[in-house]
């Protein structure tokens, strides 16, 4: 099966879920104590088995090699964690003269804050071919830093009385994010050959578990009995969400591709999707420590449980655009980079 089927079938798999989900026909399936105890298998096995998997199948020397790319990691942590929380700040002020429900605005602001994701980017990086190894080191290190500066940003913007036990955060992080990347390259040192040989399928184990984390964070906020949401106010936020997507992933284009901006190709792809990605499987946990008790918590979390979606089906939809550009632009730099033959006299 093609790639391009691939994420086809996943999205009709996809979007079947998020039907059940939204329709409430199984809301017990995603909350705390039903049938998949999602407080287990989502908030520690699911994360850490994607890691694992990214562990077991990036080569150590590609991952080795990407810490040193500091002007990359830069770029995505600024752009991230800096510009894209500021600029929906701004936007955000033209937005409430508007009759848009309050609350899907703010939650608009905490999709700002949030941090890279800790699955998508990497699987649609890897889907095109690009620098996989950035992407894997940005969503790890991009999460760390969340662990302070999102609360900080949440705080910032929205405010919240909670206090954010910054402790156990970390140290959950730590258990489900780092420690099986490393196991999952320890093990790879012990069966690298047959890897390399069977070339299992490692991208459609990650899909398969993403889609698993969605269906239960909403089945999570449908359930609850007393959200009150209006439909024009939804139908306007999610054309929001698709045009800042859009528009956000245009502007990384623009600024990886400048003739001094020192970016290959694969760079400017992994760039595209981890400046631009937000995380669900961080952000819903987090929303729900700063803040614990607020009555609309459940439209806040409204805009990020679309935001996740969203950026996996329009990634999906330009993988093969964005392959096609890297794969040419490879192909240009290596002919002007080849000498010229000696003119005969």
């Amino acid at each position: 099966m093609g790639l391009l089927e691939r994420l086809r079938k996943e999205w009709f798999i996809l979007g079947i879920v998020l039907v059940i989900a939204v329709a409430r026909l199984e809301p017990a399936v995603g909350v705390k104590g039903g049938p998949l105890k999602p407080e287990i298998t989502i908030t520690y096995v699911a994360v850490s088995a994607i890691f694992f998997n990214s562990g077991l199948s990036l080569k150590t020397e590609e991952l080795t090699s990407a810490l040193m790319h500091v002007k990359l990691h830069l770029f995505v942590q600024i752009f991230t964690l800096v510009f894209f929380p500021t600029a929906i700040w701004l936007f955000l002020q033209l937005l409430s003269i508007t009759p848009i429900n309050e609350w899907l605005l703010k939650g608009l602001q905490t999709v700002g804050c949030m941090p890279p994701p800790v699955s998508s980017a990497v699987i649609l990086t890897k889907a095109v071919g690009g620098n996989e190894a950035a992407a894997i080191f940005n969503s790890a290190f991009g999460s760390f830093l969340g662990i302070v500066i999102t609360p900080l940003l949440l705080l910032l913007f929205l405010g919240s009385s909670s206090s954010v036990p910054f402790t156990s955060i970390f140290s959950q992080l730590f258990m489900t994010v780092v420690v099986p990347l490393v196991i999952g390259q320890i093990v790879r040192r012990y069966i690298k050959d047959w890897l390399e040989r069977k070339k299992p399928p490692f991208g459609t184990i990650s899909s398969c578990v993403l889609l698993m984390i969605i269906y239960t964070t909403f089945c999570d906020t449908f359930a609850n009995p007393n959200i009150d949401l209006d439909k024009f106010s939804l139908v306007i936020i999610v054309f929001i969400i698709f045009s800042v997507q859009m528009s956000f992933m245009f502007l990384t284009f623009l600024f990886s591709t400048r003739n001094n901006s020192g970016f290959t190709p694969a760079d400017t792809v992994a760039i595209i999707f981890c400046s631009t990605h937000k995380s669900l499987t961080l952000g819903i946990p987090m929303l729900k420590i700063v803040f614990a008790g607020y009555e609309h918590l459940s439209l806040i979390s409204i805009p990020l449980l679309i935001y996740h979606p969203a950026q996996i089906l329009l990634g999906s939809l330009l993988v093969p655009t964005i392959k096609s550009w890297m794969v040419s632009r490879q192909k240009a730099q290596k002919l002007t980079r080849q000498p010229k033959a000696p003119v005969k006299v």
